[in-house]
């Protein structure tokens, strides 16, 4: 058929052009698509590589922003335990001086009954004082006005006598010599009780005496005892 169709060659011409315009057709869709993708796969890798460039900078801004806060969370801590150190210092400082205060009240009360106590002796030596005074006063009129007792106040200067005495001084023992005086000096001690300080001329028997007037309190009869003593000896 082709030796004998005339237009066999054209047609077979055609035929090759229509596949070769296709198969150009195609081969150009082919690389149109190819282009495409390429762009398409440029503009994802420069998305990814921007995308993972911010990532990137976010993480650096992230780990900065990390240390900064363990920097700051490393000093709050060292700032917190000064402050419990300081809390710790001034929490003893406080018991310690609750405990002074606790001891400032004991010895507040301590010294509150020694005082009381103190103002009960003096308020007790006082009306003893005055029950001696009495005493005194009575022992004046008798050994004063009948016996021709003399007394006298004075004051004692050296370490051992110290303070206000009484010097009873009484005459009319001797009767060979009645203007003869003979001397007895007294005071009260801490106690409050009658302290014999001398005695002129000595008493052997004044400890006695002044050991029963301690006890009894009744200065007359030691007076009056003293004085027979006094007689006593110069009887000897």
């Amino acid at each position: 058929m082709s030796i004998t169709d005339p237009n066999i060659s054209d047609r077979f011409t055609s035929a090759m052009e229509e596949i070769h315009n296709k198969e150009l057709k195609t081969y150009t869709d082919i690389i149109d698509t190819t282009a495409e993708l390429a762009q398409s796969h440029r503009q994802f890798v420069k998305s990814a590589l921007d995308t993972c460039l911010k990532k990137c900078k976010d993480d650096d801004i992230l780990f900065e922003t990390i240390q900064t806060f363990k920097k700051d969370l490393e000093w709050k801590k060292v700032a917190l335990k000064e402050k419990r150190q300081a809390i710790s210092e001034v929490i003893s400082e406080i018991q310690e001086k609750d405990m002074q205060k606790e001891d400032i009240i004991q010895k507040i009360e301590k010294l509150k009954e020694e005082q009381t106590k103190r103002k009960e002796l003096i308020e007790s030596q006082y009306r003893a004082n005055k029950d001696r005074l009495k005493n005194l006063q009575k022992a004046r009129l008798v050994f004063q006005d009948h016996l021709g007792l003399e007394i006298r106040t004075i004051l004692g200067k050296t370490q051992l006598v110290k303070g206000e005495k009484l010097q009873f001084v009484f005459r009319n023992i001797n009767p060979s010599d009645p203007d003869s005086a003979y001397v007895i000096t007294m005071g009260i001690n801490e106690s409050g009780s009658y302290q014999i300080v001398s005695s002129d001329p000595v008493l052997e028997c004044l400890p006695v005496l002044e050991k029963r007037l301690q006890e009894t309190n009744n200065l007359p009869a030691f007076l009056a005892n003293v004085r027979k003593e006094f007689i006593s000896q110069t009887r000897r």
